[in-house]
C-alpha cells in the first residue's frame, strides 16, 4: 500500500510520499515513490506513484528515456516538455504505452493494471500546477477550492487536510499539515510507513526549497507524532460529555 499527497498553496508546492511496498506480510520492502526532475532555474517537477511497482517503474523509465514524436522524430521527455500541461499529457501517453505493451501479459496472470500518479511543479514563465493522473492516462488538476490531491491509501489522512488546508496557508504550515496527514495514515494502516520523502518548492523559483527524506527516529517527526496524539487526546477530554439520558 502507498500514501502520497500533494498540496498546492499560494506560496508553492508540497509533495509527500511514503516508501513502503509489500507483496504479502512476509515481503515488505522500501522503494522511492517520489521522483524529482529538476533543471534549476528552468523547471522543477515531481512525480509520486501509487499502485503496481513494476508498472510505475516502467512508466518512469519511459519518461526518463523519452519516446519519439511520430510527427517530428524528436525524443519527448519531462525535461523538454514546453508546459506542465503537456508534461502531464506525456505521462498519460507513457501509461497508455505500457498498458498497450504489457497489459495483455498482466491480464493473463490475473494482475490488474493498477497505477496512478501525482505530478506537480513549475516550468519557467508558467504557473505552478498539480495533477492527478489515472490508470487510463487521463488526469485532473488541483484547484484553489480544494488545493490538495491524494493517491493510494488516502482516507485516513484526508480529514486533517479538509480541515486545515486552504490556498493561503503558509508553505511550511502546509508541509506540517501534510506530515500530520501522513502520520494519521501510518497509524491506521501498517502498509504505509517510513522513510518518508518530502519535496517543497516555492512559486517562481524553479528549484527545490527542500528535498528531504525523513528516516525512522528523526526527532522532528517523532515530536510531531507525539504532539498530535497528545493534542487529540486533550481535545477529546475538553469536549463536554453528551447530555443525553436514558428515556423512560
Amino acid at each position: 500500500m502507498t500514501y502520497c499527497c500533494g498540496i498546492l498553496v499560494r506560496e508553492g508546492l508540497v509533495m509527500i510520499a511514503d516508501t513502503r511496498t509489500n507483496a504479502g506480510l512476509d515481503n515488505v520492502s522500501t522503494f522511492r515513490k517520489l521522483h524529482v526532475f529538476n533543471q534549476p532555474g528552468d523547471r522543477v517537477m515531481a512525480v509520486a506513484s501509487a499502485g503496481n511497482l513494476a508498472i510505475s517503474q516502467s512508466v518512469l523509465s519511459t519518461l526518463a528515456e523519452g519516446f519519439e514524436d511520430p510527427k517530428t522524430g524528436a525524443r519527448e521527455t519531462l525535461l523538454n516538455a514546453p508546459t506542465m500541461f503537456q508534461a502531464a499529457q506525456r505521462i498519460g501517453r507513457a501509461i497508455r504505452h505500457i498498458n498497450a505493451t504489457e497489459g495483455e501479459a498482466l491480464e493473463s496472470e490475473d494482475i490488474n493494471f493498477n497505477v496512478s500518479f501525482l505530478f506537480g511543479g513549475q516550468i519557467k514563465d508558467g504557473k505552478m500546477r498539480l495533477f492527478m493522473i489515472y490508470p487510463a492516462g487521463n488526469f485532473i488538476e488541483c484547484t484553489t477550492d480544494t488545493p490538495y490531491l491524494q493517491i493510494g491509501e488516502h482516507k485516513y489522512g484526508k480529514p486533517v487536510l479538509d480541515r486545515a488546508i486552504h490556498f493561503d496557508v503558509e508553505l511550511y504550515e502546509a508541509l506540517k499539515t501534510g506530515l500530520i496527514s501522513m502520520d494519521s495514515t501510518m497509524r491506521s494502516n501498517i502498509g504505509v510507513g517510513l522513510p518518508i520523502d518530502v519535496l517543497v518548492v516555492r512559486t517562481d523559483v524553479c528549484d527545490a526549497d527542500l528535498n528531504h527524506r525523513i528516516e525512522a527516529g528523526e526527532p522532528y517527526f517523532h515530536d510531531l507524532r507525539s504532539r498530535w496524539s497528545a493534542a487529540l487526546r486533550a481535545a477529546h477530554q475538553n469536549i463536554p460529555r453528551p447530555p443525553y439520558k436514558k428515556e423512560n
